[in-house]
């Protein structure tokens, strides 16, 4: 089995690069199921890690576990209080906003009771157009098809949210069985190799909970997203595997910049 890249590691806490299609850890959703990250990631650095958010099963991109409970608590605190800045890249249908906020509250999808019964809580989604492209195929009824580049930054942490924000704005992600369009996501899975969820995870920053300094991770797209964009041209937009832990700045240093 390909060991997990590790994008970052200290005394507290480890970030590693979660491969597209692999479930974080075991949940009542995830009957039958034999292989999850936090396993492979215990067993690949011979201690226990812990918890502290979650991506999506068919994201990939950046994710960070606690190497103890004490730090899980603290580093789970800072994601619910909203103290972490995240980043992710998505391929959407059609040619997205040059920016916008997507400002829509959205009914939990836990699969404890229907949907319609659940209270429907705040959430929003800052998106940016970072690049499109039209191509001279119909995929659907027009005679050409348009994609975007989309970096969409959650300031919520609804189930789903990325995905369903931008449904719902009309520029649905590629490979989003649930909430796309099959005939697009029949088209990459064909023709352009893309046959996934075409969104990752790409940008983590927080405040180390127990360290003086500002944890900054950049993670790289995995093979399947590095070749569409070079297909499409927007080899420009990918992001490499990097961390910078610069010091925090504290309120007198900000006074001296």
């Amino acid at each position: 089995m390909t060991p997990l890249n590790i994008l970052y590691q200290d005394e507290h806490l480890v970030a590693v690069h979660k491969p597209a299609g692999l479930l974080v850890h075991r949940s009542a959703l995830a009957r039958g199921e034999t292989e999850f990250l936090l396993q492979r990631l215990r067993d690949q650095l011979g201690k226990r890690v812990y918890p502290v958010h979650r991506l999506d099963r068919p994201t990939s991109g950046v994710i960070v576990f606690a190497l103890s409970s004490a730090v899980a608590g603290l580093l789970s605190e800072a994601f619910s209080e909203r103290q972490v800045e995240k980043r992710y890249l998505a391929v959407v249908r059609g040619k997205a906003p040059e920016s916008e906020r997507l400002d829509y509250p959205l009914r939990e999808e836990d699969g404890t009771r229907p949907k319609a019964e659940m209270p429907a809580m705040p959430a929003m989604t800052d998106i940016r157009r970072l690049d499109s492209v039209e191509l001279p195929v119909q995929v659907d009824r027009y005679p050409v098809a348009r994609y975007s580049l989309v970096e969409a930054r959650p300031m919520t942490g609804r189930r789903h949210q990325i995905r369903r924000h931008l449904s719902r704005r009309g520029y649905p992600i590629i490979g989003d069985a649930k909430h796309g369009k099959s005939v697009h996501n029949r088209f990459f899975a064909d023709q352009m190799g893309a046959p996934r969820l075409l969104l990752a995870a790409t940008y983590l920053a927080f405040d180390h909970p127990l360290l003086d300094k500002r944890v900054q991770l950049s993670c790289a797209l995995d093979d399947t997203m590095i070749a569409l964009f070079n297909q499409l041209g927007w080899a420009g937009h990918l992001p490499p595997d990097s961390a910078r832990t610069p010091p925090i700045a504290t309120p007198s240093a900000l006074q001296a910049l």
